[in-house]
């Protein structure tokens, strides 16, 4: 990855207006051509749609164009008219394009241009740092929209990219994640795409540029009046009849036309008389092939050679290189270059000769027998070595052409897989997959090879065809140290997606015979681990006592710290708090001790915040999620800050917090699909994001999250699946099916009695009372008592943790309809962080004094509303509201507590926000002050914008001074 930054192959050239007046005066794909290129036409309705986002974005309005149609319909032509608008206006213009043999180089359209050009927006160091970091696809992004943001605070920007269909895997992830990001700033993208572009990868990312809002303009063929027209302007004379009749054999295609036409003028097969064209015969190239293979014919053999040549090696070709293939020196491609670029095949751009399209270079191509072409391609990438270039544009040149048993080649392979194996899995197991199909089966590095397309398949979630080919050579094709190097490889992997998978690989690899005591240590780690999160405690209890005793023979630290930290989520479950405290405090200290970057679970002093966050003590657990996202943000550990960030998510809604709960959980899914974090960090985010949309009654998020959290409940570990059902449980109570809550919970309530978590994942105590009152609502009374017995019997076993005496004296209240356990329940609950069980509490409390009298329970329902209010529960207050009506003491619906008199709408977190954003700050610059990640930052914007009304950083400053000054 370090080597994109010496050289991407495609191109973009980021130019200020200054640089663009002295030193370009051509459109994005160059037609510095003989003769010119006609004036666009029969685009009028398309060239106002984008003069009109051009003018909104001078006014700082961002947005987002994408121009689609066949090859040759002039998506490239519509490009350069924008961008020649967009330096009337004065804006900066980032210009670009793939090119279908780059899909191995990551982020290539976009650096390439970032890095080069006048007015570069990066630090290369910076760069070549971030390149080496753990996790570097993600802070590559990061580093790309803060430069991105800072310089669309000087100067809007736009944009664009063409042959968005050749766009490799990270690109298509920057682009969909930078677009949504960025989205309030002014900046304008404009794509081109070819029609029905194939590949899932660039479709899912259209798609989801069209939900975000994209514009999109469709290319058809041109229409009659604007062929006659184009007519005209090439052959310098009005058509005839016939004239026009030939020309609508480009079925009104420009690129097409416009070849067709030159054809007919440089062979004389129209004549001019009197200011009109008339056709002088019937001899007309009948395809655009034949058209291109005439313009080769009657070029010199040099030249035709040079540009034969090129073809072969892809869109894009420096002079430096066709010397080198041809064997000549550079000097003596100057005469074949020219005539090359006056016949309108190739065009300059940054020393660069590319195709002026790619159907040119596809029917030069054809031209080729399929060995000169192979043998080309594999010489190409063979100089492209001894230059330095990166392995992974060579990659590109023998992808398809290496032959069986060629080991340079699958060596070259691999090399270029490793490479891209962090950043761009899904490129890097294509390239392994092609190595194992260039490998003999007999041969010493199949199993290797074998090896690394496996883990390659785990990472980009093709689970089911790496188990077939681990059964295809594993066991025996290995030695044991290798095979357990393996086995340890994948669990990691799987760890992320499928506990039960990760489970049985560290288990397979631990039993290998004589393999080294450092490797076992981490297996059985990596094992108890994984049997934790499945949710079967027994097993892992007698795990835990196998990885401490590996642990300690290969004293092994990280292993040992793991095991530790398991044992707390064992003792946790067995209801023996103080030990599981205990036990956290030692695995974290030892975590620290060995550092993040070495421990098996990422890291054990995550479970110590999620211990605080179950015993009601928010201040703390909030307090140890915030120093973990600082230190990995510190550090540049992505993945460990995304599971803080998760953590953090639930402190947050457990201490009342619902919007802010909401913010964090939205960034931290944002950084789910930045990292393809797993399953962990995916179920708690969704917990936490449904849960507040049921409070906030928000019901359109709670039918997305409902959707999403459908395939929990299909998952092979039992914790996931309870999560799942415990959340659609929760859904169907709201709308008024308890039965059917209590369907869904049949599982989970099977799993009451046993070791481990039965609902949420870690275990909240206080769902103790919202299973009882929706059990009791569906007439379940049995389980409803079973679920009071283990809140009690937590609660006896743990006397140093008020909050359990709080949810068993309310959970038996409930089941009772006992008066005097739910006040009890409220006085228990006073001085405890935990804002939406104690409101329950106070509303249970009214509920049944008002059976009593309204005097006795209104002081309890309005103590709930105030608790309700606060926490931005509108659908819980809106209930109270309801109770407190029917006691004949309405009250007026108000707001939660909000910051500054002059943001009513808005959360206090919300406000100091919009306030740094408002003063010119980056994402990231407010994210370093408030103590925050740059995704939750952006989700607070995006919230802040919906309920002002507004859609740029613009219209936000003007409404702060507006606001602000007013006050």
């Amino acid at each position: 990855m370090l080597r994109v930054f010496d050289r991407a192959r495609t191109i973009i050239a980021f130019l200020d207006v200054e640089d663009y007046v002295d030193r370009v005066q051509q459109p994005l794909v160059s037609h510095r051509i003989g003769g010119g290129e006609p004036p666009l036409r029969g685009r009028d309705e398309e060239v106002a749609l984008l003069e009109a986002r051009l003018a909104a974005l001078t006014r700082g309005e961002g947005g987002l164009v994408c121009i689609e149609g066949a090859p040759g319909s002039g998506k490239s032509r519509l490009l350069a008219e924008a961008r020649t608008v967009a330096m009337r206006h004065k804006l900066r213009v980032f210009q670009g394009g793939a090119d279908p043999d780059g899909q191995f180089v990551p982020l290539g359209p976009l650096l390439d241009g970032l890095l080069t050009g006048a007015g570069t927006l990066f630090d290369v160091e910076k760069l070549r740092g971030l390149a080496t970091a753990p996790e570097q696809r993600f802070w590559l992004l990061q580093e790309l929209q803060d430069r991105l943001e800072r310089a669309a605070l000087d100067t809007p920007l736009v944009i664009a990219l063409d042959d968005v269909q050749w766009l490799d895997d990270v690109t298509l992830l920057a682009l969909r994640t930078l677009t949504a990001r960025l989205s309030s700033h002014a900046i304008l993208w404009l794509l081109a795409v070819r029609s029905n572009a194939g590949a899932p990868g660039v479709r899912s990312t259209l798609d989801q540029l069209d939900q975000a809002g994209a514009r999109r303009i469709a290319l058809g063929p041109l229409p009659d009046s604007a062929v006659a027209e184009i007519t005209q302007d090439v052959l310098g004379a009005v058509p005839d009849r016939t004239t026009l009749q030939a020309a609508r054999r480009a079925e009104g295609v420009p690129l097409l036309l416009v070849e067709l036409l030159r054809s007919m003028r440089d062979e004389h097969s129209v004549i001019i008389e009197g200011n009109v064209a008339r056709l002088a015969g019937a001899d007309l190239p009948a395809r655009f092939q034949a058209s291109v293979r005439l313009t080769l014919d009657r070029l010199a053999p040099t030249t035709r050679e040079v540009v034969q040549t090129a073809s072969a090696v892809g869109r894009t070709v420096t002079i430096g290189l066709l010397a080198e293939l041809l064997g000549k020196p550079a000097a003596a491609l100057i005469a074949p270059v020219q005539e090359a670029l006056d016949a309108h095949l190739f065009v300059e751009r940054n020393e660069r000769l590319l195709f002026r399209h790619d159907l040119f270079r596809e029917a030069v191509e054809s031209s080729l027998p399929v060995s000169v072409r192979r043998a080309l391609r594999r010489h190409a990438a063979e100089v492209l070595l001894e230059r330095g270039a990166p392995v992974t544009e060579a990659a590109a040149l023998l992808v398809d052409t290496a032959e069986a048993g060629d080991r340079r080649a699958v060596e070259l392979l691999r090399t270029a897989a490793a490479e891209l194996s962090a950043s761009a899995p899904s490129s890097a197991q294509q390239l392994s997959r092609r190595a194992l199909e260039l490998t003999a089966t007999s041969a010493s590095e199949h199993p290797a090879i074998v090896a690394e397309t496996m883990l390659l398949l785990w990472q980009t979630g093709q689970a089911s065809q790496a188990r077939s080919l681990a059964a295809s050579v594993l066991p025996g094709s290995l030695l044991p140290e290798a095979e357990a190097q393996l086995r340890l490889g994948l669990a990691r992997v799987s760890s992320q997606y499928d506990f039960t998978e990760a489970a049985a690989q560290a288990r397979a690899g631990s039993e290998l015979p004589g393999i080294s005591p450092a490797v076992r240590a981490q297996l059985l780690a990596l094992r108890c681990l994984n049997l934790s999160m499945i949710g079967d405690l027994d097993a892992t209890a007698a795990a835990v006592a196998d990885a401490l005793e590996a642990a300690a023979q290969a004293r092994d630290k990280a292993a040992q710290s793991t095991a530790i930290a398991v044992d707390s989520v064992v003792q946790f479950y067995r209801l023996d708090w103080k030990l599981a405290f205990e036990l956290a405090d030692r695995a974290a200290a030892i975590a620290a001790e060995v550092g993040f970057a070495h421990s098996l679970w990422v890291p054990e002093a995550l479970w110590k915040a999620f211990l605080f966050t179950a015993a009601g003590m928010a201040d703390e657990a909030l307090a140890e999620s915030e120093a973990g996202i600082r230190e990995t943000q510190k550090k540049g550990q992505a993945a460990a800050m995304g599971l803080w960030m998760s953590n953090r998510s639930r402190a947050l809604f457990d201490a009342g917090l619902l919007e802010d709960a909401r913010a964090e959980a939205e960034a931290t899914a944002a950084m789910a699909d930045d990292l393809g974090m797993g399953n962990f960090a995916d179920a708690t985010a969704l917990y936490t994001l449904l849960r507040v949309a049921l409070h906030t009654n928000d019901r359109e998020a709670v039918r997305a999250y409902a959707a999403q959290v459908h395939r929990m409940v299909d998952d092979p570990a039992i914790l996931i699946r309870n999560v799942g059902s415990w959340l659609l449980a929760l859904v169907a109570d709201d709308e008024g099916r308890p039965d059917r809550a209590m369907e869904l919970l049949d599982e989970s309530f099977s799993t009451f009695e046993l070791v481990g978590p039965s609902l949420a994942s870690p275990e909240d105590p206080a769902d103790a009372p919202v299973f009882v009152r929706m059990a009791l609502r569906a007439g379940a009374g049995d389980r409803a008592a079973a679920a009071v017995a283990v809140a009690e019997r937590r609660a006896a076993g743990n006397p140093g943790f008020p909050v359990l005496e709080a949810v068993a004296a309310h959970a038996r209240g409930l089941l009772d309809n006992d008066l005097s356990l739910l006040l009890r329940a409220v006085d228990l609950y006073e001085g405890i962080p935990r804002l939406l069980p104690r409101a329950s509490a106070l509303e249970d409390a009214g509920r049944k004094l008002a059976t009593r009298g309204a005097a006795e329970a209104v002081p309890h329902l309005d103590a709930a509303l105030n608790l309700y209010t606060a926490a931005g529960a509108e659908r819980d207050a809106a209930r109270v509201r309801r109770q407190l009506r029917a006691v004949g003491a309405p009250r007026r619906r108000t707001s939660a507590k909000r910051s500054p008199t002059a943001w009513p709408e808005l959360t206090a977190s919300e406000v100091a926000v919009i306030r740094l954003v408002a003063q010119g700050l980056t994402n990231r610059e407010a994210a370093e002050r408030l103590g925050l990640s740059p995704h939750t930052i952006s989700s607070h914007l995006r919230h802040a914008f919906a309920k002002l009304d507004i859609g740029s950083r613009a219209e936000l400053t003007r409404l702060v001074e507006t606001r602000e000054h007013a006050r």
